[in-house]
């Protein structure tokens, strides 16, 4: 079979692959690393940081369900200095692009983590707006336009010339509308979906399972609440898109594709099987191969509806 470019273009970032590690997945890479070369991947989206270390919230904080996971760790990691000062310059040895991930709970804090970051030379700045805004009681960025609105456009003032993803929460009643609001605020892409908010509960002893109550669910389970939300933002908005949400093989990457992402994470599949990204890649490589594509690109937006 002729060969298929599989690189793509993510916002003026040009990564190898399509195919990257979710945020809070994949740590910083190190224990991964002992399982495959880590510049097999596009790229990698950094564990969660904040403007100080946090020590995430009291177990029991993760659960299994049937078709994935709910978790509530509580943005558990070492700061950004600590990641800029011990993290990042290991992850320069392999050839990916890095993505940072970060969360504050005000404007303040995503402005000098943006600073931060772009100094320190990363590829792209993830911005979590699934966070509480505490000069808004409480209520989480990605829940309203506005809220989401302000913090892309502290988090672009401050980027330098380092491209801003924000990260779409699926916990609202329309994600076109926050879509739309980060688009016109700046943000050079999207990212979606993060976890939808579930709960189990032991019958037996009749408590949550989760010390906090409730968590993030994500897994195989998620997966067509993400094709579909991926769908619909991308018939709203012309910036690029990076799928996730129950990507464990090429298939669903493809479905992610087609229904608009530039390229797509994994995330928990990475527990089952640490080399599923790899998998994933091979994938779609295969796929784009099996329907005569020079590029693997070809595949973004390729749906055809009824």
């Amino acid at each position: 079979m002729p060969e298929v470019d599989m690189s793509v273009n993510l916002a003026g970032m040009v990564m190898k692959n399509p195919v990257c590690v979710a945020s809070g997945t994949f740590g910083f890479g190190r224990e991964y690393s002992e399982f495959f070369d880590l510049s097999e991947l596009g790229g990698i989206c950094a564990k969660g940081l904040t403007l100080h270390p946090r020590e995430g919230n009291p177990g029991p904080r993760i659960a299994e369900t049937p078709m994935g996971i709910l978790n509530s760790v509580g943005l558990q990691n070492p700061g950004v200095d600590a990641f800029i000062e011990h993290e990042l310059p290991y992850l320069r040895q392999f050839d990916v692009k890095v993505i940072a991930n970060i969360s504050g709970n005000t404007p303040e804090e995503y402005g000098v983590m943006c600073e931060k970051l772009s100094d320190a030379g990363v590829d792209m700045i993830e911005v979590n707006i699934s966070c509480p805004n505490v000069k808004a009681g409480g209520l989480a960025y990605g829940t309203r336009p506005e809220l989401a609105a302000e913090v892309t456009q502290v988090a672009k003032q401050h980027a330098g010339s380092v491209p801003v993803m924000v990260k779409l929460s699926p916990n609202v009643t329309d994600i076109t509308q926050i879509a739309r609001a980060v688009e016109e605020a700046g943000a050079d892409a999207v990212s979606l979906i993060n976890t939808i908010r579930g709960m189990r509960i032991d019958v037996n002893t009749r408590r949550p399972i989760l010390k906090m109550n409730t968590g993030g669910l994500s897994g195989p389970a998620v997966l067509p609440v993400a094709v579909r939300m991926v769908w619909e933002v991308a018939q709203c908005v012309k910036v690029p898109i990076l799928g996730m949400g129950g990507i464990a093989k090429g298939e669903d990457a493809a479905q992610m594709m087609l229904a608009g992402a530039a390229a797509v994470a994994v995330g928990t599949a990475l527990f089952a099987d640490p080399f599923t990204p790899v998998k994933v890649r091979e994938g779609l490589c295969e796929i784009a191969q099996k329907q005569g594509l020079a590029a693997v690109r070809e595949l973004t937006g390729g749906v055809r509806p009824w």
